[in-house]
């Protein structure tokens, strides 16, 4: 007999036989136990799983020759051993069609399938399709399907497995009864790959099986298919393969995760050299960038699922829902969690949304090992950042009450020692950058969400915070100005000794009465300075009006806001006007120069002579016919406000301006009206 691969030789026969899809074989041994038959099924879920495995298998319990509950078959498991089982196990059975939908997709195809089903079966009690891969049939097909699925003949039953049943049109899914079939767990894969071990003569340490049902990630038949050429590929020892974990890691192309623990403990110390080193090794060995950075992503995921999970160095806390959540073997549980115990939660979903990134960065990218360098490069650096909430949590909180003029204020100065050399290279989870050495006592935040969380510290030495130092300021009769601490320096503080205060020293209340008179005559003598300051100003002021022509005293807006408001009133000059509006208008040297955004090209094509002869008439009417229109060209700086526009007359927007509120909210908060909506009655 040929050769079978262990997928098909050990493809389950019955429902007991399916491995991790109890919800589905249960129901299906209830509903032929009670006759509840559909005529409709629809599996669907990962690949590998035993969805085609079940169609076959609830195949051979509909068509079975003895009946539930007979000394044959006690149970509704099929009997295996009547012809039609057996005819159906080997897949020659007439009545049972299973039919490849991805081929056999088009609309033709569909309408023969339909026209056959109106006759009965050959010899057994159903004729049942199967049809494989269901959603490659095309809308149209299923459209013709749709009659036959919500009233087939009794003696029809329809079974479609697909892996995308979100491409199966509704009016389908709805017709059939649909099961969703559930990933393979690592344990019942690992179950079952020691058995088939066993029963190929094989031998397999535990490393190699947990090996083999991690690369199936959650598929039966992709870790069978793995372990059937991990078993040609292996050594023979006495008649006997021999499954080695490396062999196994070489056969797939994949690298221990010890490689990527190696340069998580490299990321924790700051050692940007190892890091490197390490990714060199992988590189220069073969190893894909792209399956690396794949690979290191599943490790980043299992090491945050840990540090979530709660699993400790040791594996511990692994059991329940952790377990659950972290599908791979002891040993790598306990990996991940000496990894995680290294990082924050927060570190580590960075880290992990990085390598996210640069896995996604070179499937499109021509030199994939310069940004798998630089995903692992950006790694490190994020060791020596600070979460914004941290540094946000250093400033005082605002509204703290201050103390008055006079009164003695004591402030609390920490002197940290002198910081050892640092290795470029060394430092670990407690060498991180130094921490802000010096806080004001009565400036200190009421709450810091990071008071409590020390592994959020990136320093690479602790600060030495000496006893705090008490000042006291001696209150004196005379006003005292505040002045701002200054920002301490990392030197020691010399204690203060108290010394007493001369007699000669106080200050008496004639002496505070002469230092005010004093005080007096020096504002006296400021304010003389500056009004012959301001004099002078308007003496030059008005001897440069009075050089000026008449017109000219008008201001350079009201003679903008004229131009405008005439062009609005004109008929298709809305652009020009907008133009106008955005523009610069100064008076100078009996000349009216408008600086406008617009480029020299643009300029005699937007202002052109109409629009020209509109303003200068406009401007006319606004006693200005004898100052020289001059229109320039280029863009204003960037760095300057943009000016508003000007409000035209009698519009609602100058209405509102004029309104006492807006006036008065203009004065006091300097506003700006950029919206006006009109909510007044029509009538």
């Amino acid at each position: 007999m040929a050769y079978q691969v262990l997928a098909r030789k050990y493809r389950p026969q019955r429902f007991a036989d399916v491995a991790g899809q109890d919800h589905v074989t249960v129901t299906l041994m209830n509903a032929l136990t009670q006759g509840r038959i559909a005529h409709g099924y629809i599996f669907s879920g990962h690949r590998g799983i035993g969805k085609t495995t079940i169609a076959r298998i609830l195949a051979m319990a509909l068509n079975c020759r003895n009946a539930i509950g007979s000394a044959v078959r006690p149970t509704a498991e099929p009997c295996e051993v009547c012809e039609s089982c057996t005819e159906i196990r080997a897949g020659n059975a007439v009545d049972v069609i299973e039919i490849d939908a991805a081929t056999n997709r088009g609309i033709d195809e569909i309408r023969e399938l339909r026209d056959a089903a109106r006759y009965r079966p050959a010899r057994d009690k159903y004729k049942i399709y199967i049809l494989d891969e269901a959603h490659q049939i095309t809308d149209a097909a299923f459209n013709a399907l749709l009659k036959t699925l919500e009233e087939p003949p009794d003696h029809i039953v329809f079974m479609m497995a697909t892996t995308q049943p979100e491409d199966i049109p509704q009016t389908v899914r709805s017709r059939c009864q649909h099961f969703s079939f559930h990933a393979v767990k690592l344990v019942d894969i690992l179950g079952e790959l020691r058995g088939i071990a066993e029963r190929e003569g094989v031998d397999a340490d535990e490393a190699a099986l947990s090996l083999l049902a991690e690369a199936g990630d959650g598929s039966m038949r992709d870790a069978l298919s793995i372990m059937d050429q991990a078993i040609a590929s292996a050594p023979v020892e006495d008649g006997r393969a021999r499954l080695d974990a490396g062999q196994i890691r070489e056969l797939m192309g994949t690298v221990p995760n010890a490689v990527f623990e190696r340069i998580l403990e490299a990321v924790d110390w700051n050692r940007s050299a190892e890091v490197i080193t390490v990714a060199n090794q992988l590189l220069d060995a073969g190893n894909s960038p792209a399956q690396l950075a794949r690979q290191f992503v599943r490790y980043l995921r299992n090491t945050v699922i840990a540090k979530i999970a709660g699993i400790g160095v040791d594996g511990a806390g692994a059991d329940g829902v952790a377990g659950e959540l972290l599908q791979i073997s002891a040993d790598e549980q306990r990996r991940a969690g000496r990894s995680a115990a290294l990082f924050s939660e927060e570190e580590l979903t960075r880290f992990l949304q990085v390598m996210l990134k640069t896995f996604d960065e070179l499937g499109y990218r021509q030199e994939q090992r310069f940004h798998f360098e630089l995903g692992l490069l950006k790694l490190v650096h994020l060791r020596r950042l600070l979460p914004i909430e941290a540094v946000l949590s250093q400033f005082p909180v605002a509204g703290g009450a201050r103390p008055g003029p006079g009164v003695a204020t004591a402030r609390t100065v920490s002197a940290p020692a002198a910081a050892p050399p640092r290795n470029p290279v060394g430092g670990g989870a407690a060498a991180r950058v130094l921490e802000t050495s010096a806080t004001v006592a009565s400036a200190r935040p009421a709450f810091s969400p990071f008071e409590k969380d020390q592994s959020r510290n990136r320093f690479d030495e602790k600060a030495v915070v000496a006893a705090p130092i008490v000042v006291p300021v001696v209150p004196v009769a005379a006003p005292v100005v505040p002045i701002a601490a200054p920002m301490p320096v990392p030197v020691a503080v010399p204690m203060p000794v108290s010394v007493a205060t001369p007699a000669e020293m106080v200050l008496t209340d004639g002496d505070a009465k002469g230092s005010a008179l004093l005080e007096l005559g020096d504002l006296a003598e400021t304010a003389v300075a500056r009004l012959e300051a301001v004099a002078q100003g308007e003496s030059a002021k008005t001897e440069s009006r009075l050089n000026m022509q008449p017109a000219a005293l008008h201001s350079a807006e009201e003679f903008q806001r004229v131009a405008v408001d005439a062009l609005l009133a004109a008929k298709n000059q809305a652009t020009p006007a907008d133009a106008l509006a955005d523009a610069e208008w100064t008076v100078t040297e009996g000349e009216i120069r408008v600086q406008t955004e617009l480029s020299k090209t643009m300029l005699p094509l937007v202002i052109n002579a109409e629009v020209e002869k509109l303003v200068k008439a406009a401007l006319r009417d606004a006693d200005a016919g004898a100052l020289k229109l001059v229109l320039l060209p280029g863009v204003k700086n960037a760095a300057n406000a943009k000016k508003p526009r000007a409000v035209k007359s009698g519009s609602v927007q100058a209405k509102a301006m004029e309104h006492p509120i807006v006036q008065r909210a203009q004065t006091l908060f300097n506003a700006e009206i950029r919206n006006v909506i009109d909510l007044r009655d029509n009538d």
